[in-house]
């Protein structure tokens, strides 16, 4: 028995620990086109076509593939549920210094995770109505190239001037070690403007498969 608790025991000691990312560790201002933090890479920004909400088409060049981190002060004001309180993500080609923010270009993302993952959540800011109402954001849990979990919703279309909003978006129930957000509109990508916050990713526990064995192999070592 004692030989089993040990076991039990150092499989605990090893697990991951969540992964909670609300990039307030950055300075202001642009990572790059890529950029990994706390085990998770991200890529791929906007390398993607396809057509603006106003119909015009837009190729992988066109909406900036950086990423930068932006002070969102005035933001965080007006929605204190969202995030952190000082810094945010966001896309494409530029940002604007200090307690203001812009809003960049969100048509695809790539988050790439060192390790197997079986939870993941984030705060998803947007602008909606406007030019924005109807267009669908989906998260999307990957492996192996596999959809394995989603969530996804559709901006509102209530007319006049758009305005800030924000969703808690999460996936779970499954295996993953990619995550996909993206947005599109009739089928195709598009451009709808975004900012990410508070990043949480849940870890897959050790298999049952993997305990058990440390189990018999404890077991025998007692004959």
């Amino acid at each position: 028995m004692r030989s089993q608790v040990l076991v039990l025991a150092a499989l605990s000691a090893v697990a991951a620990a969540d992964v909670n990312e609300d990039y307030e560790t950055f300075d202001e201002g642009l990572i790059g086109d890529s950029f990994v933090s706390k085990g998770v890479e991200y890529h791929d920004a906007n390398n993607v076509s396809g057509r603006f909400p106003d119909g015009n088409p837009f190729g992988p060049d066109e909406l900036g593939s950086d990423f930068f981190i932006e002070q969102a002060d005035v933001w965080y004001n007006d929605f204190p549920a969202f995030g952190s309180p000082v810094n945010t993500l966001t896309f494409g080609r530029a940002f604007i210094p200090g307690e203001n923010l812009t809003f960049g270009p969100l048509a695809s993302m790539w988050m790439t995770l060192d390790e197997t993952a079986t939870e993941a959540t984030l705060d998803l800011g947007y602008l909606e109505n406007g030019p924005w109402g109807g267009i669908e954001f989906r998260l999307e849990a990957m492996i192996q190239d596999a959809v394995v979990a989603t969530d996804s919703f559709v901006i509102s279309d209530l007319g006049g001037r758009d305005n800030g909003a924000f969703r808690t978006m999460s996936v779970s129930g499954a295996e993953f070690n990619e995550l996909h957000l993206y947005a599109t509109l009739n089928g195709e990508f598009t451009a709808p403007r975004a900012i990410i916050d508070d990043l949480v990713i849940v870890p897959a526990p050790a298999s049952t498969m993997i305990a058990l064995g440390g189990l018999f192999l404890a077991r025998r070592r007692r004959r």
